[in-house]
């Protein structure tokens, strides 16, 4: 049996912060909201939804934490969302081909630390399989 879609749930410090940051900021619809600690995004491929627990959990986040990674069509369209963004966010890495990876990227941090990645995934046949 196939799932239908996916849904991620990660901990944040503070829930308003994070709707200001992934709705506000980065654009993202509100799918769902449960009570006044968690809040569901609809990435358009999946969701992410962020919950403050209340119980002292910390976010998994850091360089070595999670990395959430939104795929854009192509190389010129990650370099406008970069510009759309620089001013008003954390950039961690500005965008650059992967060394190591068949990407080209940025990277911001939310409220909570998390990386968010902006990419172009290159692949055999298409430039992305951001385009389906």
């Amino acid at each position: 049996m196939q799932a239908g879609s996916s849904v991620i749930f990660l901990p944040c410090r503070d829930i308003s912060k994070t709707l200001h940051f992934y709705h506000d900021v980065l654009g993202l619809k509100v799918e769902q909201k449960q009570g006044d600690s968690l809040y569901i995004f609809d990435t358009g491929y999946g969701y992410w939804g962020f919950c403050q627990y209340g119980d002292g959990r910390k976010p998994l986040s850091g360089e070595k934490g999670v990395c959430l990674s939104l795929n854009l069509a192509d190389d010129a369209a990650v370099r406008k969302r970069y510009e759309q963004l620089k001013d008003c966010c954390d950039v961690f890495r500005g965008p650059e081909k992967h060394p190591r990876f068949p990407v080209y990227s940025f990277f911001l941090k939310d409220p909570d630390g998390y990386l968010v990645e902006y990419q172009n995934v290159y692949g055999t046949g298409t430039d992305s399989y951001a385009q389906k």
